[in-house]
């Protein structure tokens, strides 16, 4: 017997839904840009991005005009590109088609799911309570960690590898997009 998905899981595939949308249509204009970007490169973009939010949430205005929901499809979107460029290694130039990307895409975001569906079981939906200016914390903190195993060049002793983190700033970004659709 199947078992039925959670609200949960049906709200984080829905997020995933929208950002493997902008992705696919950005990946329409742009092509596979992201795969000449280096991991520090990645990991300052993350940044970017994360900062942003961290800005929006402590003025609580946005001159440019975008919100912070935009930020979080960004970095789920900038996470899973992580992924594909951990698993790829980077180019000197665009490597691989539209098809390729998405499916690497599609491949990595399941796993991001499955993981948040585990950590959710266990934490037991946790994240409901918390407030989204901590998923953003959080983010920043996972992307300093990146930062330093990066300074380290992998060489850690007790730490979780970047992969990790970026499946963690994935699924808190998620977490963002759902709060705020709410």
């Amino acid at each position: 017997m199947t078992q039925q998905p959670t609200k949960t899981e049906k709200q984080f595939r829905q997020a995933l839904a929208e950002c493997r949308e902008v992705f696919a249509d950005k990946l329409h204009d742009y092509g596979p840009s992201w795969r000449i970007m280096r991991p520090s490169s990645l990991t300052d973009q993350l940044y970017i991005k994360a900062m942003r939010i961290r800005s929006l949430e402590v003025k609580k205005e946005s001159l440019v005009g975008e919100g912070i929901r935009p930020e979080f499809l960004a970095l789920v979107n900038y996470g899973l590109v992580g992924l594909i460029q951990l698993t790829k290694g980077y180019a000197d130039n665009p490597d691989m088609g539209a098809e390729e990307a998405l499916a690497q895409y599609d491949k990595h975001a399941e796993e991001a799911l499955a993981l948040m569906l585990k950590k959710n079981h266990d934490y037991g939906e946790a994240w409901r309570g918390m407030r989204v200016s901590s998923y953003t914390d959080f983010i920043l903190t996972k992307i300093q960690r990146v930062k330093e195993i990066e300074d380290l060049e992998g060489e850690t002793i007790a730490s979780e590898g970047i992969d990790s983190n970026y499946m963690d700033i994935i699924n808190y970004a998620i977490f963002g997009i759902i709060k705020l659709s709410e």
